[in-house]
């Protein structure tokens, strides 16, 4: 059946209806009818990145603790801390389908700020064992975890730029109502709330 075939048999409102959408098609678009979904998905993929170099994070971790137990079994508090409040922040996980729950992004980033709080406790600690600060096992952690710092510092950067635009996109015009006609599911995504100090990473001396 050809398309004009299928007109005609299509009741005289549809096939109205069918006509001028198909004209308004090329509009839409320059109006950017597809900048909601392409801003929603580089939002959720900055979101990837954060929990990716979290992650990271997280398993450099185990190799730090068993490397300062070797030279300060005593540290047995600080230690088991920092365990535990790995263990959360671990569990602690959110998917990309819930980054519009302002209170799911805040527990993940509050377990998080506590894992570094304990991390930064520790770290405190290593000033008492000049032989641990020598220790060349834990000097490559030093650089690995300085290096995880800086990439969690510039992915939650770029995770809060692109939740920035996708927000500002739901809420200004022509796209709030592109998002109310073609997108009323979107909603506007959660960041992450400043804390002191946020503005820089954490700074991780060893006292070399």
């Amino acid at each position: 059946m050809s398309a004009c075939q299928s007109l005609r048999r299509t009741p005289p409102i549809r096939a109205t209806l069918f006509l001028v959408l198909a004209a308004m098609l090329p509009l839409l678009s320059a109006c950017g009818i597809n900048t909601i979904p392409t801003l929603e998905e580089q939002a959720k993929a900055s979101w990837s990145e954060v929990q990716n170099q979290y992650q990271r994070r997280a398993d450099l971790i185990p190799n730090l603790v068993e490397t300062v137990r070797g030279y300060a079994q005593q540290e047995k508090e600080v230690l088991t801390a920092v365990v535990e409040a790995r263990s959360k922040a671990t569990q602690t996980t959110i998917n990309a389908d819930q980054l519009t729950d302002p209170a799911a992004v805040q527990r993940f980033q509050d377990a998080q700020n506590q894992l570094t709080g304990a991390l930064s406790r520790l770290l405190v600690t290593v000033e008492r064992y000049p032989d641990l600060k020598s220790n060349q096992n834990f000097l490559a952690l030093q650089s690995q975890l300085e290096g995880t710092e800086n990439r969690i510092a510039v992915a939650r950067r770029d995770y809060i730029e692109a939740v920035r635009r996708y927000n500002t996109e739901l809420r200004t015009i022509p796209s709030r109502w592109i998002a109310a006609i073609f997108y009323p599911e979107a909603e506007p995504m959660a960041t992450f709330q400043a804390t002191t100090g946020s503005e820089t990473p954490p700074k991780v001396n060893f006292g070399n």
